[in-house]
């Protein structure tokens, strides 16, 4: 850990610790220390100085905890964890994994960040979220033969993802085509699939996912996604009673993605989207609604008919259904 998450540590209950005390725990002159302060704006963070008093963050900060993450696994799922990397700032979490090598069969590599300089989305748009105010995490799995639907694999996360959050005890999630986790018309958390091997197998998969925890500031200034959706907040969806521990812990909520992608990778591989298409309707947003289509064909508008076996988008345009690939466009809420 560098200087940074350092001083983050020391801050991050949100309380006031003078400029003397964080000098002294972090073997830094006062000078140095103000200016590490004011590097944190960088990251998303607002951080009030009071005067002769020091520097507090706006807010507590939940930071990744290796143990509480852990300690939140099944007995299967941190069996099979070969890997757990958790880091304050890094490029990306799906790069990371991505550049390493892959796991062994049967185990999952997973890199988790407070912070990502260079988070993707789908299409090539970026990824952005205050630190250790969201989650960015990615999940590294190897299939030893190539997987029926593979290229459905992105929907089948979608459902894992808020299948975790419910095991929270978040309420109130739906799926918008392909992947996108919706909560009141806002997007929660959105999901991003590289694939990577030979036709037949081995293939090696990396499950990205970044979610918005906390409200922030910063979520306003962020740009409508191509669904015309505005970026949304967990902390704002109902919550039902979550058992021991608090629903919105961060930590908690790592453990159980971990724990569901784990579960729905090893269902992947036995039944392809099969065992996932009834779950992604169930959670349907666009299911009915009047939808506009960009494609580099042109625009078009029709209703959105549910999910063919593959996964494919169903679009009702005059009377004629015909199927949407992913990828291959992008779906617009018509206003």
């Amino acid at each position: 850990m560098g200087v940074r998450d350092d001083l983050l540590g020391l801050l991050a209950d949100g309380q006031l610790h003078s400029g003397s005390f964080l000098a002294d725990r972090l073997n830094l002159s006062r000078t140095a220390v103000w200016k590490h302060v004011r590097k944190l704006a960088d990251y998303g963070l607002v951080v009030e100085a009071a005067p002769g008093r020091g520097y507090r963050l706006d807010r507590p900060l939940e930071l990744l905890d290796r143990t509480a993450i852990v300690d939140g696994l099944d007995s299967a799922t941190s069996q099979a964890l070969e890997m757990l990397d958790l880091h304050g700032v890094i490029e990306s979490t799906s790069t990371r994994l991505r550049c390493g090598p892959p796991p062994s069969p049967g185990r999952l590599r997973v890199c988790a960040a407070e912070y990502q300089t260079d988070g993707r989305g789908r299409r090539g748009r970026s990824w952005l979220s205050p630190y250790g105010a969201g989650i960015c995490l990615s999940a590294c799995w190897r299939f030893e033969s190539t997987p029926r639907d593979l290229s459905s694999l992105s929907l089948a996360s979608g459902v894992a993802v808020v299948q975790a959050l419910e095991r929270c005890g978040i309420r109130g999630l739906s799926l918008k085509w392909p992947n996108d986790v919706i909560l009141d018309h806002g997007k929660v958390a959105g999901i991003l699939v590289d694939v990577e091997g030979e036709t037949e197998g081995p293939m090696t998969v990396v499950i990205g996912a970044g979610l918005n925890v906390e409200a922030t500031g910063f979520l306003d200034t962020r740009p409508v996604d191509d669904g015309h959706l505005p970026a949304a907040a967990l902390v704002d969806a109902p919550v039902a009673d979550p058992g021991p521990g608090h629903g919105l812990s961060r930590n908690r909520i790592v453990a159980a993605l971990i724990m569901s992608f784990h579960q729905m990778l090893l269902e992947f591989a036995r039944t392809g989207f099969d065992g996932f298409a009834e779950r992604w309707r169930h959670y349907d947003y666009l299911l009915g609604r009047e939808v506009r289509l960009v494609a580099a064909s042109g625009n078009e508008c029709g209703t959105a008919c549910g999910i063919a076996p593959d996964g494919s988008l169903l679009l009702d345009v005059d009377g004629a259904i015909r199927p949407v690939v992913s990828g291959d466009v992008s779906v617009r809420v018509a206003s």
